[in-house]
C-alpha cells in the first residue's frame, strides 16, 4: 500500500471518530512502509560497464546451447552471455556496430497500450472539427473514376489512402504504431531530419540528381498535400504493426488498399552514403544520387521515422 493511500486513510479515520476522542497522531514519513521494487527492475535500469575476460572458449549460446559456429556468436555487454545471431528473434543478420545488450538486458516491451491523450501528444495531431477535408476527399475519389480508361493508361496518378471511419480503430492503429517506435527507441516524425554532424539540408538539391529527378504532376501534388493533412488530423493509413518472432516490427493492411495508394513519404535522419556504409540499420533508403558519389544521400530512420519504417526494411525471415 503507498504512503499516500495510508494517510488518506487516517485522516478519514479521524474525522469520522467523535469529537470527545483525541485525534491519532500522524505517521511521521520514516514510520510508513516503503514500497520496494523488484530486483528485476533495479537490473534492468542499472548502469553497466563493459568488463573484457581473458577467455572466452567456453562462451555458448544462451537459445540452443552449443558452442559452434563462434564467429556468430554476440556476446551481451551487460549479462555477458552468448547468443548466436540467427537464434535471437527478430534474427541479427550483421554484427552490431558498438555495444549490443541481448533482448532481456534491453528492457524493451514489445507491446505496449497507448492513452487518448498520449497518442495524440506522441502523433501531435492537430485538433480539427471541419469534416470538409473528409467529404473533398471522397469527391476527388469519384472525380478520377470519371475520367477514361485511355487518360488513365497513359499515366497511373497516386490515389489518396482512405483512413478508417471508426475512430476508435484509428487509435488502435496509431498505438501500435507508437508501440513500435518507442520500442525501437524513436520518435515520430513525418519529415525529413537535417543535423551538423550529417548531411545539411543545402546538400539534397534536385540539381545533384544524376540524370535528373522525377517531378511530381499537379494532381500527384494535391494527393501528396491531402495525406499530409489527413495524417496531421490524426487520420493515418489503415495499418497495424505488429511483432513477428523472425522479422520484428512488420505492417498488416487494416483495410483494402488499392494499387498506386499513397501510403507515406520515408522520413529519418538524412546523412551522406559514404558515413553510412558500415552501418547496421536495417532499413535505410536512397534519397539522392549524385553525379560524384560522395555527394550521395541516404535516409536513416534509427531515431526518428514513421511507419515507412517498418514497411521497407530487411526480412531477417531467411539468412
Amino acid at each position: 500500500m503507498a504512503p499516500a493511500t495510508i494517510m488518506a486513510g487516517a485522516r478519514r479515520l479521524v474525522s469520522s471518530r467523535r469529537r470527545t476522542e483525541a485525534p491519532r497522531r500522524r505517521p511521521s514519513p520514516s514510520t510508513l512502509p516503503k514500497k520496494l521494487r523488484p530486483m528485476s527492475e533495479i537490473m534492468a535500469r542499472a548502469k553497466y560497464a563493459v568488463v573484457e575476460r581473458a577467455d572466452y572458449s567456453d562462451i555458448i549460446c544462451e537459445q540452443c546451447g552449443s558452442g559452434e559456429r563462434p564467429g556468430e556468436l554476440l556476446l551481451c555487454d551487460k549479462c555477458d552471455k552468448g547468443f548466436h545471431m540467427r537464434c535471437l528473434r527478430p534474427i541479427v543478420v550483421r554484427i552490431p556496430i558498438g555495444s549490443w545488450l541481448c533482448p532481456k538486458c534491453s528492457g524493451h516491451r514489445r507491446v505496449r497500450t497507448f492513452s487518448q491523450k498520449r497518442i495524440i501528444d506522441f502523433f501531435k495531431i492537430q485538433k480539427s472539427g471541419d469534416g470538409k477535408k473528409k467529404c473533398n476527399l471522397s469527391q476527388d475519389t469519384r472525380k478520377r473514376r470519371r475520367r477514361p480508361l485511355v487518360l488513365l493508361k497513359k499515366r497511373r496518378r497516386l490515389l489518396p489512402f482512405i483512413p478508417s471511419e471508426d475512430p476508435n480503430q484509428r487509435l488502435k492503429q496509431m498505438g501500435t504504431l507508437a508501440s513500435a517506435l518507442t520500442a525501437m527507441q524513436m520518435e515520430f516524425s513525418d519529415d525529413l531530419t537535417y543535423s551538423s554532424d550529417m548531411a545539411p539540408r543545402s546538400a539534397n538539391q534536385a540539381k545533384f540528381e544524376n540524370g535528373g529527378m522525377q517531378v511530381l504532376s499537379r494532381e500527384d501534388m494535391e494527393t501528396l498535400e491531402l495525406c499530409r493533412s489527413m495524417s496531421r488530423r490524426g487520420e493515418c493509413p489503415p495499418f497495424i504493426v505488429v511483432f513477428d518472432s523472425c522479422e520484428g516490427y512488420t505492417v498488416e493492411a487494416d483495410a483494402q488498399i488499392k494499387d498506386m495508394t499513397f501510403i507515406a513519404e520515408y522520413t529519418g535522419d538524412v546523412d551522406y552514403i559514404k558515413n553510412r556504409e558500415n552501418d547496421d540499420c536495417d532499413s535505410m533508403m536512397t534519397l539522392l544520387l549524385a553525379t560524384n558519389p560522395s555527394e550521395s544521400l541516404v535516409i536513416c530512420p534509427d531515431k526518428c521515422g514513421n511507419i515507412a519504417r517498418f514497411i521497407n526494411g530487411i526480412n531477417n525471415h531467411t539468412p
